[in-house]
């Protein structure tokens, strides 16, 4: 085995074997719990070009990356995303990759649905909060709830199989749980439950929003028959069945259990930062690796990161100041 074909395994013995690459911080929406209400979004001069985002991509699935999520900001809005996603799509067709996968906001999926599909792309996550249209708005700022349901539904007509994603919030949707669980299942759709985390500085109280999944699955359990399952997708949720809908739900806890004991992931964010832990500072500086060594000086600054990646994390929910200073949209989850 050559040294470039070397696994990716930090100090801890876990393997990295999935990345999420964030190709932009724009977003159409300014969700409260992920920006504050006036962002200043990054000058497009420093955001990396898709050629150079596929080089860096390249580097992490020859050292054994079987699974890439694109997120964002909003990873549909960015001019050409199509392009990159093809270009991407050829790892499938080798077999160097397991699964490519998108995190959105589902306001541009009625347009682009059908493509994704097309370039191989079997499964997406849809952030999708509430059911109610005014509240909706409220939470997006700006976002139209059944400009988000037409793109589910253009998903599912396409044969994108949907999961969504509900981030649980204390006097906002906690009384929508169990209807959305119910929404989504009979759909077909799964649904991942998530604690908020304190990414940023917002304009809301995320303490008094905060609201522990162990306290929702136990108020679920007054109403649904939850059987433990061993599904896993790859990333941190832990998931039951639903005995009355059939249905899969998931749980992600960063703040009440965290997941760091089996992390397999980082993040690269679109000026070519790689994050080791979503909850903590340090990162490394792949863009200036690659503009100064070209691709062939990757490995030795990713086997640098693998060393400095943290055990985890240590999110505290009654704390009022956010854990890291950057936004949610800047990593992409």
């Amino acid at each position: 085995m050559t040294k470039t074909a070397l696994p990716l395994v930090d100090g801890f013995g876990r393997q990295v074997t999935y990345l999420r690459v964030s190709v932009t911080d724009r977003c159409d929406f300014r969700c409260t719990y992920c920006m504050s209400e006036n962002m200043k979004f990054l000058p497009k001069k420093d955001v990396l070009s898709f050629e150079e985002l596929n080089v860096l991509i390249d580097a992490f699935v020859v050292r054994g990356v079987k699974k890439l999520r694109l997120t964002g900001g909003e990873p549909l809005v960015r001019r050409g995303i199509m392009d990159l996603i093809t270009r991407i799509s050829r790892h499938l067709g080798s077999g160097a990759l397991n699964e490519l996968t998108l995190t959105t906001n589902g306001s541009q999926l009625a347009k682009f649905a059908g493509r994704l599909k097309q370039a191989g792309i079997n499964r997406i996550n849809v952030s999708l909060d509430t059911l109610n249209a005014d509240k909706f708005t409220d939470i997006t700022r700006r976002g139209k709830l059944e400009q988000v349901l037409d793109g589910i539904k253009a998903a599912d007509d396409a044969g994108l199989a949907v999961k969504l994603n509900m981030v649980a919030m204390k006097g906002f949707n906690d009384a929508e749980i169990v209807p959305m669980v119910e929404w989504a299942h009979q759909r077909g759709y799964d649904l991942t439950l998530i604690e908020e985390m304190p990414l940023g500085e917002v304009s809301r109280d995320r303490a008094g929003a905060f609201l522990p999944l162990r306290q929702v699955r136990d108020q679920l359990a007054e109403t649904f028959t939850l059987e433990k399952i061993a599904h896993a997708t790859g990333g941190p949720a832990r998931y039951v069945r639903v005995r009355e809908t059939g249905g899969r739900l998931g749980f992600i806890t960063p703040m009440s259990h965290n997941f760091c004991e089996s992390c397999n992931r980082v993040r690269l964010t679109c000026t070519g930062q790689l994050y080791l832990c979503l909850g903590r500072e340090g990162c490394v500086d792949l863009r200036a690796a690659l503009r100064d060594k070209g691709a062939r000086g990757l490995d030795a600054v990713l086997d640098e990161a693998m060393i400095l990646k943290p055990k985890g994390h240590d999110f505290d929910p009654l704390r009022q100041a956010p854990a890291v200073a950057r936004h949610m949209s800047m990593t992409g989850g």
